[in-house]
Order: structure tokens, then sequence, then C-alpha cells
């Protein structure tokens, strides 16, 4: 599991250890990582140029010392400060000591910038707010040919959420102190930050506002069948989807189910014959269930189905036409209800429950805001579909997906998922654990799928399946990836598997 931490909870737990060489700890695991690029780089570190582009206070100390250590190994190291009067007087001296050069001019600074075989940026520190002063703008703009290191997090991304107020480094590698940053997991700070190190220094923080579930912990929490199993006993899910204009949202929804764990699929829905003929399994009619999914391509059909839902005491999750029809009701739907409810939209759907003139772009663009403020006003969890997707329950807590690729955006993807969240749903996992699980046997389902990896999935699933890898797949096809994707994630721990995912712990 990751753990991701405020910045006030990194604050508290800093102050534990004060008088602690925290700073000494944090310096030497980024000068280390440094080492290793420029060797990866060019070879050695001797004679490479390191550009230091240093804000104020400690994270620019961090970076500074960081350039002290590598002059120390023979690197040319040049730093700009950007805050001058407020510079780390000890690392700052400590460079100088080196032979470091120092500059405030910035056209010099863009030049080095270019040129640089290294780039550290300690700009701004986690508690930056506000976006890039205008003095550091042209970095987050400006051309380059080397490696972009970010000290503890992107400056312009902030920390806490991952939002951006504006421009922002985009780096290479990002290097973190201690424990993650929210900011680090969720997009579109995510997507600033590339592959994050994390190098530990000793904090003790209390529990993380922001978890990301990995391969041991979803080996751990997916449900296995039993000796004394039957259909009842691993979950028989209902589906109300579909309908004469969707026939296709059923049949996914299904397929998610029934591909994703369900001990049996039960159906009401207009296009019934299509679903049996497709998938003889289905059981038909009213009867017995553990956890409904409602509103899939239900088209007119969509109130009945919603309110035949809400009405059963099993856990509920609410998806498209359900969403936009619950959206039209709005949160008094929901109150009084006992069982759980799981409500699944993407950002536009996440805008309509919100209502008050909320956006679609303004939902992605605070991710993690949303999806907190949507299920503290419905009393629900909610999965909030996206590059990051979003898990957050009413009390505050929250989950984020790392697994996906940008192929999963195609028609009929979200119906899958909910039928596979459902399923775990009816398996008797909590909202709070089958939103997350489904997510990322969702996201490892796409990758396997992408890579062509569905019949070969011992030798693992690329990372870097992605907007550049792999090639296009239908829902289809994701739903017939996930018994792949969960054999890899419960395969024994230590193999190929996890490693060659990039997912492990």
């Amino acid at each position: 599991m990751r753990h991701a931490h405020t910045v006030e909870q990194v604050r508290a737990a800093e102050a534990e250890l004060a008088g602690q060489p925290l700073m000494d700890r944090a310096v030497a695991g980024l000068a280390a990582t440094c080492s290793r690029l420029l060797r990866e780089r060019r070879g050695r570190v001797y004679g490479s140029r390191v550009l230091v582009l240093a804000g104020s206070g400690d994270n620019g100390g961090d970076a500074l010392f960081a350039g002290a250590a590598l002059a120390r190994r023979g690197a040319a190291v040049s730093a700009v400060l950007l805050s001058p009067d407020r510079a780390h007087p000890a690392a700052l001296a400590a460079l100088r000591a080196t032979g470091g050069q120092v500059t405030t001019d910035q056209e010099v600074g863009l030049a080095d910038f270019a040129r640089a075989d290294l780039i550290l940026d300690g700009i701004v520190g986690i508690g930056g707010r506000g976006g890039l002063r205008p003095e550091a703008v042209p970095y987050a703009t400006a051309g380059r040919t080397g490696v972009l290191v970010a000290v503890d997090l992107p400056s312009g991304v902030d920390a806490d959420t991952g939002e951006l107020a504006g421009a922002a480094i985009r780096a290479d590698l990002t290097v973190t102190f201690g424990t993650h940053k929210p900011g680090l997991l969720i997009d579109p700070g995510a997507g600033h930050a590339g592959p994050v190190q994390l190098v530990p220094i000793g904090l003790r923080p209390p529990e993380a506002a922001v978890q990301a579930l990995q391969h041991a912990d979803l080996g751990a929490l997916l449900p296995r069948p039993g000796t004394e199993s039957d259909k009842y006993r691993r979950g028989v899910l209902g589906v109300r989807a579909g309908s004469e204009r969707y026939p296709g949202a059923a049949l996914l929804v299904v397929a998610g189910a029934l591909h994703g764990g369900a001990g049996a699929v039960r159906y009401l829905g207009r296009p019934a014959a299509e679903v049996v003929r497709r998938h003889p399994e289905v059981l038909l009619g009213d009867g017995r269930v553990q956890a409904w999914v409602a509103g899939p391509g239900s088209g007119e059909a969509t109130a009945e189905a919603l309110d035949a839902a809400l009405a059963a005491e099993v856990p509920v999750l609410v998806d498209a036409d359900g969403l936009t029809e619950l959206a039209r009701r709005g949160p008094a739907a929901l109150a009084g209800r006992a069982a759980p409810t799981l409500l699944t939209p993407h950002a536009g759907e996440a805008a309509r429950l919100l209502g008050g003139g909320a956006t679609a772009e303004r939902a992605a663009a605070a991710r993690l805001r949303t999806a907190r403020e949507l299920a503290d006003r419905y009393g629900a969890t909610v999965l909030l579909k996206g590059s990051t997707t979003v898990v957050a329950r009413p009390d505050g807590a929250a989950r984020v997906n790392p697994t996906g690729t940008s192929w999963l955006a195609t028609a009929g993807s979200g119906d899958v998922l909910a039928g596979l969240a459902g399923a775990l749903l009816a398996a008797g996992l909590t909202p709070f654990d089958a939103a997350p699980a489904a997510a990322y046997l969702h996201g490892l389902a796409g990758r396997l799928a992408a890579a062509g990896g569905n019949r070969h999935c011992s030798a693992g699933v690329p990372s870097t399946v992605g907007d550049r890898g792999g090639a296009p797949v239908t829902a289809q096809q994701v739903a017939a990836a996930l018994p792949a994707a969960w054999r890899n994630v419960t395969a024994p721990q230590g193999g190929s598997q996890q490693n060659a995912a990039g997912l492990g712990d």
C-alpha cells in the first residue's frame, strides 16, 4: 500500500523529530539518485552539467545541498536563485565552497536550463500554494535536453490535491521524502511527477489521507471460493441495465460481472433474450441477490430500475443513466438508506450530481475535492472515473488507482467496470474495498489487453502501456482479460508478474 500524507501531517511528523538530521537523509537520497541518473545518461558524474533551480526555504536548500554533493563528485554545478533574499544560507555556502556557480540572472539560468545534463527543481516546496511566481514560469515551458528531477514535488503542483493553479514544472522523476504526497498520486499533478522515488527519512506520520493499493493488497483483498462455496456464497449480482436502444450496456455489465468473480448474475431488463444468447449462464427474473447494479444504458426504464434497486436492502452500484436520474432527484433520494451505495460517475456525471454550476472541466481538474464532496453530499462511496480514478467515502478517506491505460477510454469500458465492481460488492467487499479493487483489476486488464497479454500473463504487464504503448482495445477485450488480471494479482509473491507490471511493493 502506498500511503500519502497532507502537508499538515508531514509538518507535524517533522516537528516530532526536531533535532534529527532529516535534511541530511533527504539530501543523501536525492544526491544518490541524481548520481545514478547521470551515470546512466553519460556514463559518469564527473564533467556532467548540473543546474539547480533554487527557491526559498528547505526545498531550495535540499536542491542546493544535493548540488554541492554532485560538485564534490566532479560535476559542473550552477544554481539559479529565484528568491535570492530567502535562499537557504547554509546550503548556498556549501555549494559555493565546492566551486558551484550562482546567479540571479534569469537569462543565464534559461540558457543553462537548455543545455544541462540534469536539472534539480527546488523552486517551490510542498507548502507552496497558488502556482508558480512569474520569474519561475519560463522554466515550466522552456525546452531542455537534460533529465529534470523534482525535489519532493514538482513546483506548481498542489501537494494535497494534485491540482494546478497555472503552469507547473513537468519532471522526468520526482524524489519525495518521508512519505508520498496526495498530489503525486492524483492527476493532473501526477502527470507532472513522472515516476516517484520515496526516500525514507524516519517520519512516523498518522493514518494516511490518501492510499493507493498495490499488487499485494489486491491479492489479499480479492475473494476466493472455498471448498463448500456455491453461487450464493460467492455472490449473486442483480443487474438492471440496458434497453432496446442500448442493449450492449447490459451485455458488457454482465460480462464484467461474470469475468470478475460473480457466483451468478441475475438479469432484469429489456434485452433479456440477447443477454442470455450471449451469456447462457445468466439467471432471469426476480430472485435472491447480494448486490445490484442499476443504470448503465437503461434509457427509458431508468427511473424504474433505480427505484427497484434502491428499495432492496443490499449494496447498490449506480452508474450512467442511473446517475443522471439520481442527479435529477438529488441527495434526498439516498437519505435513510441503510444498505451501502456506490456511485461511479465520470467528470460530466459528477458535475451533474453536484449541480450549482459545476462543470466537467472543474471536476476533472479537482478530482480529490470532487469525489470527497460527492461522497459527503450523497452519503455514499464515490468512484470518480478518469485518468486518475479516485474513490472517496463520506468520512473523507480516499484511495486512488495506479493502474490503467489511455486505451481504456473506449465505449463500454465503464459498463465492464460497473459489472466488476458489482460482483465484488456481491461477494461481500465493502464499497471502499470493492471500488478500488475493481478499478485496479480493470486498469490491469486494460494493460493486458492493450499489450496483447491475455493468453500470456506470466510475462507480466508492461508498465509503459499507455498513450504511447500497446494497441487499441474494445470493452469486450477488457472484460475477457479480467481473469488474466486476476491471476496476475494473485500470483505467488516474488514472481515476475508483479515486478514486470511495475505495480508491486
